[in-house]
């Protein structure tokens, strides 16, 4: 039997489940609703199926024997396109790699490397991708072998077709750390007037500088960024409250009904009010990565 094969026996037998605080199974027997949040750093490998994720107005499309990396927390709207589908979520510990790059003298090279791409699988990876959730028939072996096998699985990454990206993970001092702390603060003050200066200072580099690194690594400007996880929030809170529209607008950030309803329609195609009544009590589906 060959690995992916023997990945996608092992991953439907043991569907939702958590291997390790790190890694997840997920599964779905039918297509999903696209469904925006933000990604945290994870690396995604389908075994089984398809899974469509947006980011910025780019698309990346995923299938089985492929993995998605993301490398910084990014405002993405996904969902299952072919099904049924199965897949293996990691999350990537910047701790993990940057211990990893000292123990090895990796490369700590300096590079604007995007936030979100999708690989073919090696042998190399799949293998130990495999013998993780071969513990969870052998679940008195996960906490003896369940690290090992992660920080095997980290590794490679770290030498395989997205090993840059996965490398400016675990640097303190890379760009992307920079562009990093600038994304949180802008998700912790998404509702405040935004102003460019103030997260070029929490990044540490000058506006020019951030401007064009943070457009490489996401993929579109700050204040984009800024809009779109208004808007995600906005709706989050609609789904819960579909009848309290201008309060949810105001509470995001917007001062003008209007613009936050122009807005809110440009990106998810339809009225808050429409919007959150078709999804109001629809299921929730973990919508990026796996």
């Amino acid at each position: 039997m060959g690995l992916l094969p023997e990945l996608q026996r092992l991953l439907h037998r043991h569907a939702d489940q958590t291997v390790l605080p790190s890694v997840v199974v997920k599964a779905s027997e039918t297509v999903t609703e696209p469904m925006p949040a933000v990604a945290d750093p994870v690396f995604a490998l389908i075994a089984q199926g398809a899974k469509r994720a947006i980011c910025g107005d780019t698309v990346y499309d995923y299938k089985a024997g492929e993995y998605l990396v993301v490398s910084v927390e990014l405002p993405v709207t996904a969902h299952v396109s072919e099904a049924p589908y199965v897949a293996l979520g990691l999350r990537l510990e910047p701790a993990l790699i940057a211990g990893l790059l000292l123990e090895t003298a990796g490369d700590r090279g300096q590079a604007d490397t995007p936030g979100i791409a999708v690989s073919a699988a090696s042998e190399e990876l799949l293998d130990p991708v495999v013998r993780l959730i071969r513990l969870l028939d052998r679940p008195a072996d996960i906490p003896v072998l369940g690290a090992a096998i992660e920080r095997e699985i980290v590794w490679r990454l770290i030498t395989g077709a997205q090993g840059a990206m996965v490398r400016q993970i675990g640097l303190a001092d890379s760009r992307l750390a920079q562009i990093s702390r600038a994304i949180r603060w802008i998700r912790q003050n998404y509702a405040d007037p935004f102003r460019v200066e103030d997260a070029s200072r929490v990044a540490g580099m000058s506006v020019t500088s951030f401007h064009r690194h943070f457009r490489a690594v996401t993929t579109m400007t700050p204040i984009q960024y800024q809009k779109q996880i208004r808007l995600q929030e906005a709706r989050a809170r609609l789904i819960a409250e579909p009848h309290d529209v201008a309060g949810v607008g105001h509470a995001v950030g917007y001062g003008s009904p209007s613009q936050f309803s122009r807005e809110y329609r440009r990106m998810f195609g339809a009225p808050p009010g429409a919007d959150a009544a078709r999804l109001h009590g629809m299921p929730r589906t973990d919508p990026v990565g796996v």
